[in-house]
């Protein structure tokens, strides 16, 4: 019991690193799409968010699948990457592209919802008083936003942790190389005797999930204890 093996020491650091970056990765590309989808006044919002939640709703396996037709060789995007000497597919790049495409949607919602609940009153008076887009999203947008911005940064985090379907078709399941625990899981259930080294890595999921958790429920309760008047 809890003995892991070179390559489940891999898997679990590897799922750590995905994880990490994906999270890195998506949280800004969130905060702008909520942005939009909440401040902007273009056309097509509802294109947009309907566009942002469609991996949410996919089999991850159906966009890993469109990743490694876009990604690919014969790909549009595939061939740009091979002119500048770029290798995506099975690759640990192409897991924290899979884990975080399919995390996005949790962090554009969380994000939203927590720039729908900023009093419209604060922007209104920002305005009057002369401050800019930029100033309006330094002063207010961003502060206020900011235990949104970590619900979600914890969400998709957890969920990067968690993916199977989309890594495995981008990323594949190479030991020593792409393998994430989820992967590694999926390995040894079809491995006869490897029913403990499964129910190990299960085990290190889960503690890692709820550590974030607890991690995050931490932050919020910084960040809302500067916020309330002495």
């Amino acid at each position: 019991m809890f003995e892991f093996s070179p390559q489940d020491l891999f898997a679990i650091a590897m799922s750590a690193r995905v994880a990490t970056v994906a999270t890195l990765l998506t949280l800004p590309i969130g905060f702008a799409l909520a942005w939009v989808l909440v401040f902007s006044r273009i056309p097509g919002k509802g294109f947009i968010d309907g566009l942002v939640n469609l991996p949410l709703v996919l089999p991850p396996v159906v966009v890993g699948y469109l990743l490694l037709l876009s990604l690919g060789r014969n790909g549009w995007l595939g061939e740009l990457l091979q002119q500048v000497d770029i290798q995506i597919i099975f690759t640990w790049k192409a897991a924290v592209i899979a884990s975080g495409l399919i995390g996005l949607p949790l962090m554009v919602r969380s994000i939203r919802l927590g720039m729908e609940q900023i009093d419209p009153h604060l922007l209104h008076a920002s305005r009057t008083l002369g401050a800019g887009k930029l100033d309006m999203l330094c002063t207010i947008v961003l502060p206020l936003s900011l235990p949104a911005m970590l619900s979600g940064a914890s969400l998709t985090f957890a969920r990067s942790l968690g993916e199977f379907g989309a890594t495995v078709i981008l990323a594949g399941n190479i030991p020593g190389r792409t393998q994430t625990i989820p992967l590694a899981i999926y390995d040894y259930t079809n491995t006869p005797g490897g029913e403990s080294q499964a129910l190990n890595l299960c085990l290190v999921s889960i503690a890692l999930s709820y550590l974030v958790l607890l991690l995050n429920e931490r932050a919020l309760r910084r960040v809302r204890s500067r916020r309330k008047p002495d």
